[in-house]
């Protein structure tokens, strides 16, 4: 296994090359099936992993969340990024708290949102002290841990690319190292934010898009969320259907190279 300054050498080297995907694994076995199709890094989903609680997205603990990032470290050999969400607190020290024990855990970057679970955006120069803080954190690790600044107001009820622009920049400002705006939607709105920056942009995939699209627009990374959690559970629950409905059989034929996958 790479040590983790190795891995994070390598999540580093990855925003200074070509564009790459970033997918989002659930648990340590999905996390596995991933570094075995070849991906260079991994980042974790909130939704996801919240949904293997049995919970809904925004519900799980920094403990559990910190538990979950060791345990996907531990199961591949590579860069692991961590979704922290609002940093579990909207006090700059919390958020600061949380980057440092995901680092602990193994992790080489994580994202930082904006958006506090209550129901509200922190205003800019709240949340700009928060990403300061953990920039602090990240640049005193001993290695290079990767800081994702997201600005929220795209999926929180506040569409405006001039709010989305100013945001990014005053957190690319305050320490960030890559920037990320959930829900952008088309090339256009992409391309104006990736122009805006001088930061690597972190773009949310959307099914009407395609990578090259998006990597044209100026994109460096692509996450999908949750999008391959939820596709897994859609398979599961459509053969459960089957079963339970018809007595259709038929898909538990599926066979998986679980001995390459799992080596």
């Amino acid at each position: 296994m790479r040590s983790q300054l190795e891995k994070a050498n390598a999540f580093r080297s990855l925003h200074d090359g070509e564009p790459f995907v970033i997918p989002n694994p659930w648990d340590a076995g999905s996390a596995r099936v991933l570094a075995a199709l070849g991906f260079g890094a991994i980042a974790t989903t909130s939704s996801g992993f919240a949904f293997t609680l049995g919970r809904r997205d925004g519900s799980v603990t920094l403990d559990e969340v910190v538990e979950h990032a060791a345990s996907l470290d531990r199961a591949t050999d590579l860069p692991v990024s961590v979704d922290l969400e609002n940093g579990f607190g909207s006090d700059p020290a919390r958020v600061a708290l949380a980057v440092a024990r995901v680092a602990d855990a193994g992790a080489v970057g994580c994202s930082i949102e904006d958006y506090d679970p209550s129901g509200h955006i922190y205003e800019p120069a709240h949340a700009a002290e928060r990403i300061a803080a953990a920039a602090d954190v990240a640049r005193n690790l001993g290695f290079p841990f990767v800081l994702t600044a997201r600005a929220e107001n795209h999926i929180r009820g506040n569409p405006d690319q001039r709010d989305t622009i100013a945001r990014l920049q005053t957190y690319e400002e305050a320490g960030s190292d890559v920037l990320y705006a959930p829900g952008l939607e088309t090339v256009d709105a992409i391309r104006t934010v990736t122009d805006a920056v001088s930061q690597p942009v972190n773009v949310l995939a959307v099914p009407h898009l395609s990578l090259t699209e998006i990597f044209e627009a100026g994109a460096q990374r692509v996450s999908v969320g949750g999008g391959l959690t939820w596709i897994a559970i859609s398979a599961m629950a459509a053969a459960a259907g089957g079963i339970r409905d018809s007595g259709d059989l038929s898909s538990l034929a599926a066979t998986l190279p679980l001995d390459r996958w799992l080596a």
